[in-house]
């Protein structure tokens, strides 16, 4: 799903590298400019709804917090439910829980019981492909309540990391790459 070269460019350009974020060491990829040009976010937008509507899917899972963003406007688009998952103790009803490593700590993430029905094709969404590690935890949650996962999709993949063959078989899609 690569975006022609100068689509790519100019959300490469947007993101903004933060050095030693959240710890010393790290450089964060930072989406918040893209979030701010209309025309990136709805290039993105575009780019998914191409790429999975022929899936038929029947549920996007959004990882806190920026796969919320991309993950509920996706949803809208392609006419699924959206079912958020998130950080420990954020979610007011009961819930599955995982708990996973980071790759700079370690983490839990939750999604209410009952959001997945049984069989449900489930596409995941987050803003960033590292380690794979959160995605995985993800999944974990989806198939602790049925659901198959369809696809994996990110905005941004840190190619470096791997984090795409700890996915694999799953197709795995990013919009650009690191």
């Amino acid at each position: 799903m690569p975006l022609r070269q100068d689509r790519a460019d100019l959300l490469k350009s947007l993101v903004r590298d933060v050095p030693d974020f959240p710890k010393k060491g790290i450089v964060f990829k930072d989406i918040t400019p893209i979030l701010a040009d209309p025309r990136a976010f709805s290039m993105i937008i575009n780019a998914f709804t191409e790429a999975f509507v022929a899936d038929h899917l029947d549920a996007i899972v959004g990882i806190e917090a920026r796969g919320f963003i991309f993950g509920g406007a996706l949803a809208a688009r392609l006419n699924c439910a959206f079912v958020p998952v998130r950080k420990a103790g954020k979610l007011p009803a009961a819930v599955d829980r995982v708990n996973y490593a980071l790759e700079y700590g370690e983490a839990t993430l939750e999604m209410h019981k009952g959001s997945i029905r049984e069989g449900s094709k489930v596409l995941i969404v987050d803003d960033l492909l590292a380690t794979g590690g959160t995605a995985l935890a993800a999944a974990e949650l989806v198939h602790l309540q049925g659901g198959m996962i369809a696809r994996y999709a990110f905005v941004i993949e840190l190619g470096f990391l791997a984090g795409r063959e700890k996915l694999m078989p799953t197709p795995v899609s990013s919009l650009i790459s690191y």
